[in-house]
């Protein structure tokens, strides 16, 4: 178990998964990343996170969609991105 903050990136775009993730992991946060709008909210369901950093265009939802579905199970702050 680790006492390190956990962030779920939120993006579909490979490369800024590629390059946010890394970036966040090397000031030692967790990073888990979701694709779509519905692994983000199965993530935060499943595994709540202490930050979610949120791109408005997922291919799935709509990141405002995304966000007010967050915020009926949680209260965890969302940064968009």
């Amino acid at each position: 178990m680790t006492d390190r903050a956990r962030i779920l990136l939120v993006d579909d775009e490979i490369a800024i998964q590629r390059a946010v993730g890394p970036l966040l992991r090397s000031r030692g946060y967790d990073v888990d990343i979701a694709g779509t709008g519905a692994d983000a909210l199965n993530a935060v369901a499943q595994r709540p996170p202490h930050l979610v950093v949120l791109d408005l265009g997922l291919p799935d939802l709509e990141g405002t969609g995304v966000c007010r579905r967050i915020r009926t199970i949680s209260t965890v702050p969302i940064v968009v991105l």
